[in-house]
Formats: structure tokens, sequence, C-alpha cells
């Protein structure tokens, strides 16, 4: 069905009004992915929330609680911890702490009979120990500086500590905000924005029955004190290679697809060790250094990591992949892992053994909002004018419509009302010659995405390298006729993560690839007709 404008200066006005609202749209949508794929594609909003909140006054400053929430879904802080970091916006002490510690005290000589806690002016703070006494502890403290991922296990993801503060100032208008705020966890790769001033957060008492809020009094009226900072993560600020590699191997090809060569750089092969050394009996060689340096078995990936994926079977309606993880790193027990996958066929997975599963929607914020638009347009059907909806006997006729952004719009017609596909659209009558059509445009995400950890007290801790040193696991998925192949590696994952550093995937020209079966034809034919030629010249 065609339309036509009764007016053309009105209908361009229309269609660039159309045209620059959808321009608008793309230009925020492509600033909003630009910014989040800059750190991590597949969590985009993915992110470690600091918030400080001034509890109490003391004579020469405040009490605050500084929460830090792990908003990431699958990249955790392991062992040895989170250390965090701030400057002092003038010259504020640490007089007591509760939960953690500064790692140093600084120069305190100014200060007769009780010193402080800590003098610098840019004080390191780690978490307590577990086992602290109890007068040293509060709530969600005290973890060795360890922090799940929210997607893992969100009641983990938390820590927190109580700090006193002094010669800060005793109301909103003379505490200033710390500055420069630093985050390992626990090696670099976190970038941490200023403090910003948000609501006050609301507290409960141990006995769950009264609600407290960080609020000050001046001048009889209610100031909120809280602060929040927000700390991102980058792959490329924590390391300049990647920690980790991936290798293919098939059921229908003997061909296994190594790690590439030094997936993960060769700058530390002259220390690396090999599997059948006598250095491994050294007593105190596996103890994880301070700097977090590993010790890393002699391979020539060169990767404390390397992820295997084995596509193992293929049923009639189904097909199954074997996933191995193996640790070569004789340093590091790698506690709480996670390991994420990004494959078509994952948006249908029947079964997990082994390992715990769930589902990753990178942009499922996005897609539960909408986009609201309006569109005016004048239009004939069949050469006849029209001026109402009803006018149109044919129930099943459409318009498309296209936008230079990429936007395509079918407009279905339905009795006395137009929609958009799998969208709740009204058509609303504007007047007896113009229609606009408003509704909502929803974003459609697949869900592709997985990710895998270990179960609780069986395999989620992955031992250093040796013996012990792997976990597995075998995904049963259901076959999707229109779209699965073992043809040209549809079967092999498109992006591996483990514990949210994106591993390093074989060249897509080594990948397993099914036999030719018209070149082992061709092959069989000439071989058959070389022989007939042969037995003929030797019979005659």
């Amino acid at each position: 069905m065609s339309f036509q404008a009764k007016d053309q200066n009105q209908w361009c006005e229309c269609y660039f009004a159309l045209e620059q609202k959808f321009s608008l749209w793309a230009i925020l949508l492509f600033i909003m992915f630009s910014h989040a794929a800059a750190f991590d594609p597949l969590d985009p909003f993915g992110n470690i929330t600091l918030k400080w909140d001034v509890i109490s006054w003391t004579p020469d400053g405040y009490v605050a609680v500084v929460t830090m929430n792990n908003f990431q879904m699958y990249r955790h802080i392991h062992t040895p911890g989170w250390t965090l970091g701030w400057g002092w916006a003038k010259k504020e002490v640490i007089w007591s702490m509760v939960g953690a510690q500064a790692t140093e005290q600084g120069d305190c000589s100014k200060f007769k009979g009780n010193a402080p806690h800590c003098c610098l002016r840019n004080p390191i703070i780690v978490d307590l120990l577990p086992g602290v006494p109890y007068n040293q502890q509060i709530s969600n403290c005290c973890k060795g500086g360890v922090l799940a991922s929210w997607g893992q296990d969100p009641s983990a993801s938390v820590s927190a500590f109580q700090v006193s503060v002094g010669l800060s100032g005793t109301s909103n208008k003379t505490v200033k905000l710390p500055k420069n705020f630093t985050l390992l966890g626990p090696g670099l790769g976190y970038t941490c924005g200023p403090a910003k001033i948000v609501p006050s957060t609301v507290f409960l008492t141990a006995d769950q029955r009264r609600k407290t809020q960080s609020l000050i009094t001046v001048f009889n009226d209610l100031h909120a004190v809280t602060w929040n900072v927000t700390c991102t993560y980058s792959q490329f600020l924590a390391s300049k290679n990647p920690s980790c590699c991936v290798s293919f191997s098939s059921f229908y090809n003997d061909t296994i697809t190594p790690c590439q060569s030094c997936a993960c750089g060769c700058h530390n092969k002259k220390n690396c060790i090999m599997n059948d050394s006598k250095r491994l009996n050294t007593v105190g060689i596996n103890t994880p250094r301070k700097d977090n340096a590993p010790l890393i078995q002699c391979t020539q990936h060169m990767c404390p990591i390397r992820v295997h994926w084995h596509v193992k079977i293929n049923y009639k309606d189904y097909w199954r992949v074997k996933m191995a993880v193996t640790n070569f790193n004789y340093r590091m027990n790698y506690t709480q892992w996670t390991l994420v996958a990004q494959h078509p066929n994952l948006n249908d997975i029947t079964q997990v053994f082994s390992f715990d599963y769930k589902p990753l929607v990178p942009y499922q914020s996005i897609s539960q909002c909408t986009l609201t638009f309006t569109i005016c347009f004048f239009f004939q059907l069949n050469g006849e004018k029209t001026n109402k909806l009803t006018d149109v006997n044919r129930p099943s006729s459409s318009i498309t419509l296209s936008s230079s952004q990429g936007w395509n719009l079918r407009l279905m017609h339905h009795a006395t009302t137009f929609s958009l596909e799998s969208s709740n659209v009204k058509s609303v009558m504007k007047s007896t010659k113009t229609y606009a059509l408003s509704g909502v445009l929803g974003m459609k995400n697949g869900d592709d995405t997985a990710m895998f950890f270990g179960m609780k007290f069986y395999n989620d801790l992955l031992m250093e390298a040796g013996p012990l040193g792997n976990v597995q696991s075998e995904l049963l998925l259901r076959k999707d006729k229109n779209t699965f192949t073992l043809k040209h590696g549809w079967a092999f994952p498109r992006k591996i993560y483990f514990n949210g550093d994106e591993c390093m995937l074989p060249h897509p020209d080594a990948y397993p690839f099914l036999p030719n079966s018209a070149q082992s034809i061709s092959i069989a034919f000439l071989e058959l007709v070389v022989s007939m030629i042969l037995m003929i010249l030797f019979t005659y």
C-alpha cells in the first residue's frame, strides 16, 4: 500500500522532525554504548560504588561509614583483596577505624597524648582479616578484602568500614569531600571518578526495627551528608597482555587448535618453571607475593589460565560441549572464579553439569527502557483521500517507514488502530486529515551470553598449577534448526572471559573445520580412474 503527502511542505516538516528525533536518539545511544564499550561490552554498567555516609559528629570532625558495593556481574576482587586510597582536601587525620585499617600511620608527632590512627595526607586503607575481635568489626567487614561479583553472590559483594575523621570541620559547610580516590582490586585496572553528593542513606538498627539516616541539622534544617564515588574497570589499564587464552577441539576433526603462541606475552618466559622442575619442591614457592607476581608454568602460550572448548557430541536435537579451565600459575588459587562465554546457542541451554550457570543480558537495563516517538503523516489509500481510519477496507494493509539511521518501522493496520510490530502502540487522530502515531519502541536483546562458576564447596576453588589445577563441565544445548551448523567454526564461542578479563581466542583460520566431503569424493574418484588406467596399461 502506498501513501502520498497531501501537502509536500507539511510532509517534509513531519519527515524531517521524525529524522531529527531518531538522529538525536541514535547519537545518545552511540555515546552511551561507546563509553560503555571502553570498559566491558558484556557488562557495560558494571562498576564498584563507594558510599561515604556521615552518621555523627565529633568535637573536631565526624564519624562516617564507607560502603563498597561491587555491581560488576562477573568480575570479583580476589585475595589479597582491595586497597582503597584517597587524598584529603584539608589537613584531616584519621583518629580511629573499625573494620579496616590504614597501612601506615605517618608522622603524628604534633599530637600530644593519644596519637591518631593515620596522619597521612593520602591514606591507604585495607580490609581486616576474618576472625578479628568483635569490637573491631562492623557489618560486612573483615573479609580480607575479598568481594564477590554481583552476578555470582550479591550478598557477598559488599564491604564496609567505619572511620573517625578529625580536623575536618563539624558541618556540611566546613567539611570537604575527599579527592583523588584510587582502588586496587587487587591489581591495577580501576579508575575512580570524583566524589559526588547524593541523597542520604537509610540505615537499619541491629534489631531491624528502626531506620536512621545520615542527616545533620544546620539552622534547624536537615541536610544530607552522603558522597558517592564510582570506580570502573578497564582491562587495558590492568595489563598490556591478556591473562588467559582459549583452545579448541572437536569430535569431527583430530586437529586440536592450541592457544596462540605467546598469547599472554612472553615477557615472563625467562622466569617460567617447567612442570617437572625440582624448584617446585622448594618450601614457600607457592606462596603468593605482595606484588601478586605469578609463577607461570613454561608453555607455548605463557598464560596463567587456559580455557578449552571441546565440541563433544552431535545428537539429533541436541549437541554437547565440554569446557575445561586449567591453571598454570603456581602461586594462585582462584577462589570464586567466573567464566563467561558468548555463543548464539547459549540462549537454549538444556543442562549444565558440575558448574552453576546464569544467563547474562548485557543491556538488560536498556531493554527495560522505552523509546518514545511520534510519527506524523498524510496519506491516500487506493488513490482515494481518506480522513478516517475506518475508511480502510483491507484489515491487513500495512505501511513501512524507514529512516537514514537504520530504523525500520512497519505499521500494521487492524480495524481502527495502527501498531508497530512487537510494540504496544496505538493510533491517535489529531485532526480529520492529520494522523499522529505515538508509542514506544523497545530494544530486544538476545541472551547469547552466559556466566558459569563453581558449585560452592565443590569446585568453586581452582587450585594452583598441578594435578588438581583444573575444573571442567559439560553443556547440553538444544539445536535451533534455523541456525545450528558445524561448518565454518560456528560451534565455537565468540568470546570467553575468565574472572572478568577477555581471553585470547585462536586465529579463525586454525579452527577445527568439518572434513571437506566433496574433496574426499574427488580424491577417491581420481584414485579410481588412475587405478583403472594402470590396470588397462598393464593388461595390454
